[in-house]
């Protein structure tokens, strides 16, 4: 009886580094090498990797002890393979096909991506070229369509919320109004968390563009009170209520005048000039994604993995790993690519944080 073909897969991580990326590899090498005698091949720095062929057999070895460790051993980057340069194109160069053929060339079964919103995108039109696709989850966003969370995002909003906790002390000595610029270009929901779990007394979002004046009659109304320090965790992609009447197009303009002043550097002007209170701005930066992942992102980030393990041996392609409620399934990738999963305005997280009081700066 002639045996059955040894499966193959490849493995890469695209997009921004953060922590639970080694977790959910070991995850899903462990077992599917381990429980369904696969071969894996770890792919360097993420599309990019497939494109030019950089990539090798991985060992038990290699996936072995990265469970805490930050970033990713097999290296990121940002390759956008279905948009084309006129570099390339006066190259004669066609990345797509070049991931197809050496797709081919490694003899992959099976393509497993772990990464954002970009990442699952383009992992859907490799699946429409007619490449087997899985994907994993990863943002410290947590802004993926389709999945209650992503791993990266717990361990971010540890730190973002440890951040907060230190600023509280030294607010408080020198009567000051602190924000804290955290991540989340075009979803809240990292500022959001951080904020309501750290007590700040203000959240800037972009879902709910803020009026400069509410948020300075708020902290006035604090001084009044006798709380003259105040602590502001404002999301980078946060706006004003004039800026979101403006197009996409208008507000980068804009932005693009302020190309040197962050969104907390902008808000704290915008406070500064309107009442005299002073105004330090933290912005946290890349620190949100460094580091060990948080004992929860380990955990999550191991269940994803081997969930997409589970895929790869039943032969379910072309679907990304998730989560509902506390149930890990998958979805088609199909319905997840070109989504973007904001916070909703009433959302129960908004609403927990109106009723201890904290301000939107939206009324």
């Amino acid at each position: 009886m002639a045996q059955s073909k040894t499966r193959t897969f490849g493995i890469l991580t695209s997009g921004g580094d953060c922590p639970g990326l080694n977790a959910a590899i070991r995850g899903v090498a462990r077992a599917a090498t381990n429980e369904y005698g696969m071969n894996v091949i770890g792919i360097s720095n993420g599309y990019r990797g497939l494109i030019d062929g950089d990539a090798k057999l991985l060992k038990s070895n290699d996936f072995s002890g990265i469970l805490t460790q930050g970033g990713t051993i097999l290296g990121a980057s940002r390759e956008k393979p279905f948009k084309f340069s006129m570099k390339d194109s006066e190259a004669g160069r066609n990345k797509v096909d070049e991931i197809k053929e050496n797709y081919r060339k490694l003899g992959l079964d099976c393509l497993v991506v772990l990464g954002g919103n970009g990442t699952q995108r383009t992992a859907h039109l490799l699946q429409e070229e007619g490449l087997n696709v899985i994907g994993l989850p990863k943002t410290i966003d947590n802004d993926i369509w389709g999945t209650d969370i992503t791993f990266g995002y717990y361990s971010a909003m540890s730190i973002a919320t440890q951040a907060i906790d230190r600023l509280h002390t030294t607010a408080l000595s020198h009567n000051r109004v602190m924000i804290v610029e955290i991540m989340g270009h075009k979803a809240g929901w990292l500022a959001l968390s951080s904020g309501l779990a750290g007590g700040a007394d203000v959240i800037c979002i972009p879902e709910i563009p803020y009026d400069p004046r509410s948020i300075t009659s708020y902290l006035m109304n604090r001084a009044s009170a006798g709380k003259e320090f105040s602590i502001i965790a404002v999301a980078e992609g946060a706006m004003t209520k004039d800026e979101a009447k403006l197009t996409k197009e208008e507000r980068k303009k804009k932005l693009k005048k302020n190309r040197h002043l962050s969104r907390g550097m902008i808000l704290a002007q915008e406070i500064e000039e309107t009442i005299d209170m002073e105004c330090r701005v933290t912005v946290l930066g890349y620190q949100q994604r460094g580091g060990a992942p948080s004992p929860m992102d380990r955990v999550l980030s191991t269940r994803f993995g081997i969930e997409g393990a589970k895929l790869l041996a039943e032969g379910q392609y072309g679907r990304m790993v998730c989560m509902k409620g506390d149930t890990v399934s998958s979805i088609p990738l199909s319905e997840v690519a070109g989504k973007l999963k904001t916070v909703p305005p009433d959302h129960n997280l908004v609403e927990s944080a109106r009723m201890v009081q904290t301000c939107f700066g939206d009324t």
